[in-house]
């Protein structure tokens, strides 16, 4: 079954993503569809996914699957953000200013965040439009930007959930059998063949973790001058090595390049709900910031972002680190009979289960069981029923999770 994600696109993402995913190239193809047991009461996996999924094809809050006290006694694998940071003393920092900012006014000027943001950034802030997550940005795309626009499948889910009408995205599905990787130079013929206005490349993929190189970035954006828009999540990328393969150096040389950034992933904080979009095109910028609402980021989101220069050294270190704990997580995970395990060039990797559970039973079994919570993946447009995808949450909690997953697939 393909899980359809709101009303207004349950019809389009039930039956065109057969149609759309078949058309193109003879290979494209139809996308098929230690802690102690019994201490949680956690339903059973229909429920968790009947009762929480219809409405989003986003992963439930560990609170909202087993409460808030309990939340955290769970080592949550779906937490696709950085273990590392932030650092004690900017926790400690926020905590002590805690009752005063709760009490204050953020901003109603969104030059000031946008300002600080640039200088963290090296960019100018005119370039720059500072959101309530990624996800608020992405609303504001689709609505002033978007016309016609190509999507690889699987995505993250905003991308065509929240599009103003849904026929307007043409869907590419990705193939299993290419480790669900995006060739460049075949999305862009088939985006004018389909004669889309835009298209959208999530670098590294998500849940896909697929990487581009900076150089196969470059060479794509070059050839896809003709396009009106062309949107790049680069919302893990901070992730994908160092240097940071990052568009943001070059993106003066693409007009229509719309870069957008989660910045709950790497900064480790997707409870204060930032992101960015950054172009060069400030009549692009212009037509997204006239919709950006007045006070639309809280005070401690604010105050964070102040934190963040004095920190430099520290966020480096955290990047290494989390790199360093993927690689071993993902080799390990590869090293388990009845796993596909992708590769990945980011801080999680996609798993495709091979010994008969689905991704809901093994997803139940870890947080019943083990106190771990995975990602299903079974929402996921252009993925089946036995897709999950796990993000490293540091060497100790990876080793348990290794364990764990060597006893359930065997």
């Amino acid at each position: 079954m393909l899980y359809s994600t709101g009303p207004d696109t349950a019809a389009f993402l039930a039956t065109d993503i057969t149609a759309k995913a078949v058309e193109g190239p003879e290979r494209r193809r139809k996308v098929a569809g230690d802690a102690s047991q019994g201490m949680l009461d956690i339903p059973p996996p229909d429920s968790i996914r009947g009762d929480l999924f219809p409405d989003t094809s986003h992963s439930p809050s560990l609170a909202e699957l087993v409460g808030y006290e309990r939340a955290v006694d769970i080592v949550d694998f779906c937490f696709i953000a950085n273990p590392y940071y932030p650092t004690p003393s900017m926790v400690a920092a926020m905590q002590e200013g805690l009752p005063a900012l709760i009490k204050s006014y953020p901003s109603s000027n969104p030059t000031t965040t946008q300002q600080t943001l640039a200088g963290v950034l090296g960019v100018d802030a005119e370039d720059l439009i500072v959101g309530n997550g990624a996800t608020q940005l992405i609303v504001l795309i689709n609505e002033v930007l978007v016309k016609r626009i190509g999507v690889p499948v699987p995505t993250f889910g905003e991308y065509i959930e929240k599009l103003r009408d849904p026929a307007s995205a043409e869907l590419f599905a990705l193939l299993p059998d290419r480790d669900y990787q995006l060739d460049l130079v075949e999305f862009l013929a088939w985006g004018r063949e389909r004669k889309v206005n835009g298209l959208l490349v999530i670098n590294p993929g998500n849940p896909t973790g697929q990487l581009h190189s900076l150089d196969e970035m470059v060479d794509f954006l070059e050839q896809a001058r003709d396009l009106d828009l062309v949107v790049v999540d680069e919302s893990f990328i901070e992730f994908a090595g160092d240097p940071v393969p990052t568009l943001i150096p070059v993106a003066d040389r693409f007009p229509n390049l719309l870069i957008v950034r989660s910045m709950s992933k790497n900064y480790g904080v997707p409870g204060l709900r930032l992101g960015f979009c950054y172009s060069r095109n400030r009549e692009m910028i212009r037509k997204v910031r006239a919709l950006v609402p007045t006070w639309h980021l809280n005070i401690i989101a604010e105050y964070f972002l102040t934190l963040l220069l004095s920190s430099t050294a520290e966020y480096k270190e955290s990047l290494r680190r989390i790199t360093s704990d993927v690689a071993l997580l993902r080799d390990e995970l590869a090293a388990i009979p009845g796993l596909c395990v992708y590769p990945t060039g980011s801080n999680f990797v996609l798993i495709r289960i091979e010994n008969g559970m689905t991704a809901a039973e093994l997803q139940a079994t870890l947080l019943t069981d083990h106190l771990m919570d995975v990602r299903d993946c079974s929402n996921k447009v252009g993925l089946d029923d036995r897709h999950v995808r796990v993000a490293s949450q540091g060497r100790e909690a990876d080793v348990r999770l290794v364990a764990a997953l060597h006893g359930l697939t065997r």
